[in-house]
């Protein structure tokens, strides 16, 4: 089969996202590869060891030529860019990823608040215009990683912004892959500096605690809300109950640790998302940590 995994990062030539980018996407082309599959990748000009790179200047004109020749494909973005560039894949192959309606749902932090909200989920208070006081995050309404996120005792919000209830607690996240069935895959301790700003640094992925059923079960339940198949990642901070802050419709950053720690290969169980049964459930070895500035060693 011949496969297309592209990422931003790597296929746009953005620096600020490179270390993240290129190890998410050498994880996955190498997974695919050991799968016995022929993969392709658009490249700004970085390389990996493993796949084709198909060198481009454009980033969506590449995923549209690109994905017309291979037999599917999954594509890693920003999430206020990550519908689009998905739609270019469900017009041309078969999209491993989300759908992109579940996609534009998940960017959107407030309205995919208000699913969870609905659906009786645990997430906290969310305010999405004028004022607030009291203990905040202020966050954009679009946007991933911690870009733009701070704390705030009280303001206004500023068009584009929305302010969640600070929740003390762990920072964690759920690796989830959804198909006709749905498999947890690991969960994920997030190293996470809290100041005035909100800075992700790394994780530790196969993190174990005594509530690790109650945060899967968390998980399952709102990528399913969501409509989100294949691969998602639920970020969580874990109080009196398991707030979900977050939700990744593509993989993260936390792929890069499951591929070490997991007995399957993460390529075979996302194909098995897409057309066949999941198992009911995958063996991991340990724990993995890494830091972010160590991403270009892996």
């Amino acid at each position: 089969m011949k496969v297309l995994v592209a990422e931003y990062a790597v296929g746009a030539g953005v620096d600020e996202y490179m270390l993240e980018g290129r190890a998410m996407l050498g994880t996955l082309v190498r997974s695919f590869v050991s799968c016995g599959h022929e993969v392709f990748y658009p490249t700004a000009g970085a390389r990996l060891g493993a796949g084709k790179a198909v060198m481009t200047r454009g980033f969506e004109e590449a995923l549209e030529k690109i994905s017309k020749k291979c037999d599917a494909a999954i594509v890693i973005a920003p999430d206020e860019m990550l519908g689009d560039l998905t739609e270019i894949i469900e017009e041309n192959t078969a999209n491993l990823g989300c759908p992109s309606d579940s996609v534009r749902l998940c960017a959107d932090k407030l309205e995919c608040t208000r699913i969870l909200e609905r659906e009786k989920l645990p997430v906290p208070e969310t305010i999405g215009s004028g004022d607030y006081n009291g203990d905040f995050v202020i966050k954009p309404r679009f946007g991933c990683a911690s870009e733009g996120i701070h704390k705030s005792k009280r303001g206004t919000l500023k068009e584009g912004f929305i302010a969640t209830r600070f929740i003390e607690g762990e920072h964690l996240s759920a690796s989830v892959i959804t198909g006709k069935t749905q498999l947890h895959l690991t969960v994920n301790k997030q190293l996470i500096e809290i100041n005035d700003s909100i800075s992700y640094k790394g994780g530790m992925v196969g993190y174990r605690c005594g509530r690790n059923n109650e945060i899967i079960d968390v998980a399952k339940k709102t990528v399913k809300a969501l409509g989100c198949r294949g691969y998602a990642g639920v970020d969580i901070v874990l109080g009196h109950k398991p707030y979900v802050v977050d939700v990744n419709p593509r993989p993260t950053t936390s792929i890069v640790g499951i591929a070490r720690v997991l007995d399957t290969e993460i390529a075979d169980l996302i194909l098995k998302s897409k057309s066949r049964e999941l198992p009911s459930e995958v063996s991991a070895k340990g724990s993995f940590t890494f830091k972010k500035e160590e991403l270009s060693g892996l």
